[in-house]
């Protein structure tokens, strides 16, 4: 599998753009380079069987947030309130940042 240069990091805010969970917002909880995917909060949801250990000795079904492909995922410009594009821009100092294609402003990570 290629691995495709995105511009999603932990902590960003996204919005599903496609699947199931389509429309859904949420937080980047992990990103997975290798895979091209992320873990977003309270998207993806899968019931994941838990044998019984020490921890938790009870054991059950949990409900674990399952990794979704960068594809689907828009990340959110807290000035524009909407998806976008997103671009890469280098300051005078020499250090790279992100920038909302739509309105220009800078995107804080």
């Amino acid at each position: 599998m290629e691995r495709v240069k995105t511009r999603i990091k932990t902590d960003d805010k996204v919005k599903i753009i496609a699947g199931k969970d389509k429309g859904k917002i949420g937080k980047v909880l992990k990103v997975l380079r290798k895979k091209n995917r992320a873990v977003v909060e309270n998207v993806n949801i899968a019931k994941v069987h838990q044998r019984p250990t020490q921890g938790n000795p009870q054991g059950g079904i949990v409900e674990k947030p399952m990794p979704i492909d960068y594809s689907n995922l828009m990340l959110m410009c807290n000035k524009c309130i909407a998806p976008v594009r997103i671009g890469i821009r280098e300051l005078e100092n020499g250090k790279k940042v992100r920038f909302c294609r739509k309105c220009n402003e800078q995107i804080d990570a």
